[in-house]
């Protein structure tokens, strides 16, 4: 074995012996040797060598994940997400799979309706906003209560030369809607995480920022009945309102939905057969 691919294997080793599950350690060495040394599978397949730094740099950065359990995305700096890459930082929820699912809903209703505006209510990096103005001839506003967050949202925006079809706001929920401003469809992926579970999250997940994640209330409800009881003011005849759910949710969320008006309501289950997404029309 050659003293490159020992030094990759003792790398894949800091990581495996830290606790990260194998598959995973194996996707996480390949992020850092594409981000760190700009060495990919075709480099591999061709028997590029990497320089002494560049082995060691990763090194570090693997160190660094093992040592505090950094997600690997804020170690990057990026997120893969629905084939992009989005910029992420301690101010906002790193985009994870389970939202692509709440995404790829909104885009299949807003073409099917060909809808105009949208409202994405707690944009954390814009990755849905983004998401739906890349993929739509929507135009769509993300609010949200962080200028941190905002700052990273308009960068990934930017990114993607979505700036006149994404646009941020800063917004406690619908304050800052604008007096006459309606919308076609309201999206949201809300913290909803109750206090009581804040001990038992990953240790990966103590990076995302906490106003991402927890609610004040026990049953983890309270922005999903803050934001169905308003959104009949805002959205236009017909419009959809639509949520990601947390796990044991979708009950209690189902019935505050029929209570203010809306119908048609369905769940969508994720890979692990878990209720993750809900979407309704308001009749």
């Amino acid at each position: 074995m050659t003293t490159e691919k020992m030094n990759i294997q003792e790398i894949l080793k800091i990581l495996t012996d830290s606790g990260i599950e194998p598959n995973e350690a194996n996707v996480e060495l390949k992020l850092l040797l594409e981000h760190f040394a700009n060495y990919g599978t075709k480099d591999i397949i061709l028997g590029k060598k990497l320089t002494a730094e560049k082995l060691e740099l990763v090194k570090e950065k693997a160190l660094l994940r093992a040592k505090t359990r950094q997600p690997i995305q804020h170690i990057t700096g990026f997120a893969d997400f629905m084939g992009e890459k989005f910029i992420v930082n301690p101010s906002v929820l790193i985009p994870r799979d389970e939202t692509e699912i709440l995404v790829r809903k909104a885009i299949e209703v807003i073409n099917n309706n060909n809808f105009k505006m949208a409202l994405d209510v707690g944009t954390g990096s814009g990755c849905i906003a983004c998401m739906v103005a890349k993929y739509t001839d929507c135009r769509i506003i993300g609010l949200d209560i962080s200028s941190d967050a905002l700052n990273t949202a308009l960068d990934n925006a930017s990114r993607l030369n979505l700036f006149n079809k994404a646009i941020f706001r800063k917004s406690d929920i619908f304050s800052n809607v604008k007096p006459g401003e309606t919308f076609d469809i309201i999206i949201s992926n809300p913290p909803y995480i109750p206090p009581c579970e804040k001990e038992k999250i990953q240790a990966e997940v103590k990076f995302d920022p906490e106003i991402a994640l927890f609610t004040k209330d026990e049953k983890g409800l309270e922005f999903y009945e803050k934001i169905t009881r308003e959104a009949s003011a805002i959205l236009n005849k017909d419009g959809y309102l639509m949520f990601e759910l947390g796990i044991g949710q979708s009950f209690e969320i189902k019935s505050l939905m029929e209570q203010n008006g809306f119908g048609d309501i369905e769940i969508i289950k994720d890979l692990a057969g878990i209720d993750r997404v809900i979407s309704g029309k308001y009749l």
